[in-house]
């Protein structure tokens, strides 16, 4: 299988309402973990970042006053994503794939549908209802240290989560060629 995860950073929690500010993904293919291709930007806001989301990422207004529109970001992801992907992000359904469907409802981007799935799912399908299965209690729970890595920063977050998954996914099936949990449907930009 061909995976892309990615992590988002947004102003709020709620997609109709806030906004983008960075992306990151990171593509396996073929069960290949190494550090393989690569995408992060940053995404500039129609509206000034919170200061509470700057304490929480770290992430500036300085840092985004030059970024990419939101439009140009999520046509280099789509890009990058390609075809016949699933996409990963940990609590992706809820949160960063329905952010990505606001923000092309909202500017107007054509969508295309591709597979996507919840990391939260091969948490729970590991340890049922033990604790809980945000990232932290996953990386806890499978020895991983975030020592070094920036937290609530897309970049730190995806390489976390990649090393999650790839132990999740081989304490589930030793193969690549399929996926142990469900996989649901999202939307990215079509490509032209």
């Amino acid at each position: 299988m061909n995976l892309i995860i990615f992590d988002l950073e947004t102003t709020g929690l709620l997609p109709s309402q806030h906004e983008i500010i960075q992306i990151a993904a990171m593509k396996v293919q073929h069960g290949r973990w190494d550090a393989g291709e690569y995408f992060d930007s940053y995404v500039r806001p129609e509206n000034h970042i919170p200061s509470f989301i700057t304490k929480l990422t770290g992430i500036t207004q300085a840092q985004v006053a030059d970024a990419p529109s939101p439009v140009d970001v999520l046509m280099q992801f789509s890009r990058f994503v390609g075809q016949n992907a699933t996409l990963i992000a940990h609590n992706g359904l809820r949160f960063d794939m329905r952010f990505i469907a606001e923000n092309c409802m909202r500017h107007g981007i054509p969508v295309r549908e591709t597979s996507a799935l919840d990391s939260r799912s091969f948490s729970r399908k590991i340890w049922g209802g033990k604790g809980g299965h945000g990232l932290d209690a996953v990386l806890s729970r499978l020895g991983l240290s975030s020592e070094g890595v920036v937290r609530h920063d897309a970049r730190g977050d995806v390489q976390l989560l990649a090393q999650a998954v790839r132990q999740m996914w081989t304490r589930l099936t030793p193969s690549f060629q399929e996926c142990p949990v469900d996989c649901s449907v999202g939307v990215i930009p079509a490509l032209v």
